[in-house]
């Protein structure tokens, strides 16, 4: 158990777990206790889990709900897909970009209201844990982190149903049995590991998918969409402007009904382990298809190849939870200043499953007609001019052959 505490900020869903650690942190630290629910997209009504609040004895004034998912997509998602962010050549990142928003609101609350603690309900073997208190320390040195995973004895589903019922928490029939699952939502993604999906050999079961349906039973007429982007942001969809949180739910609406945006992956942990999870992001795939498109236009060769080259790094930051660390910073001011041209139009055919680019066009575009077509014509382009370019890359290699040559003899 950590130092005496006085009043800890919460980061509360409603559900059974958080419910649980809201009564345990009020019977073992005998703390002040306030929730923060943050609305970031994930389909749920918020609503109970003040109510819950309240029923577990939180005063009104200490229960905080709030509406991020502007927020969320256009300062967390949209700079991560200006770096076109992948983990492991696959996984886009849903539930590592979430965390850092929450830990900075959970820390903007405690310092509102004077509290010397934050805790959090991941668990003490996935990234979650680091992801929440790597954000919790950059943005307050000296605050007080109560992990109860860490901390408490209760180690079965049975234990926590006791525990529940002991303090007359609510229970719900679908709760009292081993979930076959666990689930993370927000706006970009949903997220299910454990359990029935454990063993990487078996194929996920239908019923897991909850934001794309079958790509098989997906349309058989393809889907044409344009979208429009300003300085590496989507800004509207089939010519009509959105926000970056609408923009988002409506790719997640096309995805969703083209079968787009399902991942089965086996990732590696920042903790160590190796874990299998399946991934839903229809729009978030949709955008970096059509982000990736716009760029092939309007970046410069050096400009891309250096992208590509520091994405990986990139994306490694935010999976290990250092998005408020110099070096991401330091990355993302080098990422926005290439985006300075990245404006202009794509266009998509969705089809059972796919994102397939069939064109693009930008007033900034670098792509010149006239010097790659195989026609004559007036361009600035001598053919003769390949020669010497060829044998100044080949001296080297020139070099070595005629060494290999040599020891040969």
């Amino acid at each position: 158990m950590t130092k005496h505490v006085k009043k800890v900020v919460l980061a509360y869903s409603g559900g059974l777990d958080t419910s649980i650690i809201l009564k345990w942190l009020q019977t073992t630290y005998g703390c002040e206790v306030v929730t923060f629910t943050a609305d970031l997209g994930q389909g749920e009504e918020l609503e109970p889990a003040r109510n819950k609040a309240l029923l577990l004895g939180i005063k009104p004034e200490n229960i905080f709900i709030e509406d991020l998912r502007e927020e969320f997509v256009r300062d967390y998602v949209f700079p991560m897909f200006r770096a076109n962010a992948v983990y492991e050549g696959q996984y886009l990142l849903g539930t590592s970009i979430a965390r850092p928003l929450i830990a900075k609101k959970q820390i903007e609350i405690a310092e509102k209201v004077g509290a010397d603690a934050v805790a959090h309900g991941a668990t003490g073997k996935g990234n979650d844990q680091v992801r929440f208190e790597l954000g919790y320390y950059a943005l307050k040195p000296d605050i007080t982190i109560i992990a109860p995973w860490r901390e408490w004895d209760l180690r079965s589903r049975e234990q926590l149903i006791a525990f529940a019922e002991q303090h007359q928490i609510p229970i719900a029939k679908d709760k009292r049995g081993e979930a076959p699952f666990s689930v993370d939502a927000n706006l970009l993604h949903a997220s299910s590991e454990g359990k029935v999906l454990e063993d990487p050999s078996q194929e996920v079961p239908d019923y897991v998918y909850s934001r794309t349906i079958d790509p098989e039973k997906a349309p058989d007429q393809a889907t044409y969409i344009t979208v429009d982007f300003e300085k590496g942001d989507a800004v509207a969809i089939d010519g009509k402007k959105l926000s970056p949180a609408a923009l988002l739910a409506k790719l997640n609406e096309l995805g969703r009904a083209n079968g787009i945006g399902r991942l089965d992956l086996v990732e590696n942990r920042f903790v160590g382990m190796k874990s299998r999870g399946m991934y839903e992001t229809p729009g978030g795939t949709i955008l970096l298809v059509a982000h990736r498109g716009i760029e092939q236009i309007t970046l410069d060769r050096g400009a891309a190849h250096l992208k590509d080259e520091l994405m990986p790094k990139y994306a490694e930051l935010v999976y290990n939870g250092f998005w408020f660390s110099p070096e991401r910073e330091m990355l993302q001011v080098a990422i926005d200043k290439s985006q300075e041209f990245v404006t202009g139009q794509v266009r998509l055919k969705l089809y059972k499953g796919n994102v397939i680019l069939v064109g693009r066009d930008s007033k900034y575009s670098l792509y010149d007609q006239d010097l790659v077509t195989f026609e004559e014509g007036a361009v600035a382009y001598d053919h003769r001019d390949a020669a010497g370019f060829i044998k100044l890359n080949a001296l080297r290699l020139r070099t070595l052959g005629q060494r290999k040559r040599k020891l040969k003899l």
